[in-house]
Order: C-alpha cells, then structure tokens, then sequence
C-alpha cells in the first residue's frame, strides 16, 4: 500500500479535524489533494510533529486533532510516544506511516526497515493502549474509521512502500502555514 493512497482515503474525513502533517512526502501528497485552512505541514522539524499534535489536542479539546507522521519523524523522538501516553488526549489520532526509509532526507534505510524496530510495539510499550499495525489499505481504512469513532487517544502504525510525490512544491511558506492555520483555529474557537 502506499502512503498517498491511504492519505486520499483520509482527505474527505479531514475536512473538520486539525491536521499537522511532519514534513516532505506526507505534507506534499496532502496538499496535492487540496489544502485546506486545517491543515498544518510541519516542514523543517523532524520529528516533533506528535509534539505539535499534543499540544493542539490539549489546547483544544473541542476538536479532533489528526497527526500525519513518518516513521524516520518518530524514531527522532521516540519520547513523544511515552508523553502522549503520559496525556493520553482523548481527541488525537496518531498516524505513522512507515516505509522503512528516510524518504525525505534522502531515502536511507530507517531502523524499522531491519524488522527489528516496531514502531507499534513501542507505542504499545510506552502506554497507549489503542494501537493498531497496518498492512493494507482495507485495514488502514477501516482502522482510521474506528480511531476517528471513538474518544481515545489511538495510533496507527502503517506499513507503506518507500514511494513519494513526484515533485515538492507549495504554494505559500511556513510562515504563511502557520499564520493561516492560527487563524483558523481561532475562529474556529469563536464560532464554536
């Protein structure tokens, strides 16, 4: 299964929920579907989109957060997983895709790819309870639709080929992201 296959099937259920996304290949194939104002890709930051999805979880427990995630990302900082676990945020959804590789920085082997390194064992081991380890695209769906149901802090663990988008490129930088994302977190809290 591929990793912008299992993002398409996400987009539609991402209209109302905050989405951080870590950075190269998950934030392009996201974008490429169409961006939206909710949507926030974490570029330049390697490993601290979980961080990022924490905190907007706990900041706003309102809304549905929805963290896009990579598996060289979690490997950065593993620590992330054991205080979400600490939080345990009823509204996140962790999602780590996992190609084995550091697609991003240049396609080098990441410990996952030696079989050895699971990811979903670690997140099972620092006290999540809710984890499940993918391997196709009818399983990753239907695990998305159960975490997206319930009021628990979940993870996915997806098993993906090493393939990314065929080009990088966005319209607007960081800054701009940043500024438009804020934005429309504040208006959302108005509103609601």
């Amino acid at each position: 299964m591929e990793r912008a296959e299992c993002i398409a099937m996400l987009y539609p259920e991402l209209e109302n929920k905050l989405v951080v996304t870590i950075m190269g290949a998950a934030a392009q194939e996201l974008y490429d579907l169409g961006h939206r104002e909710n949507f926030f890709y974490l570029q330049h930051a390697m490993g601290l989109a979980s961080s990022i999805g924490l905190g907007l979880a706990l900041h706003s427990p309102e809304e549905q957060v929805v963290v896009l995630d990579g598996d060289g990302s979690v490997l950065m900082n593993l620590g992330g997983l054991a205080t979400l676990a600490r939080y345990r945020p009823s509204n996140l959804l962790h999602i780590i895709f996992d190609n084995g590789s550091l697609l991003s920085t240049g396609g080098f082997d990441s410990h996952t790819t030696s079989g050895v390194t699971d990811l979903a064992a670690i997140a099972r081991g620092a006290g999540i309870e809710r984890v499940a380890a993918v391997d196709s695209a009818i399983d990753f769906g239907e695990a998305a639709v159960e975490a997206l149901e319930r009021d628990e802090l979940s993870v996915i663990v997806a098993k993906v080929k090493a393939v990314g988008p065929d080009n990088y490129g966005m319209d607007f930088a960081l800054p701009e992201n940043a500024f438009r994302f804020k934005r429309c977190i504040r208006e959302r809290k108005s509103a609601g």
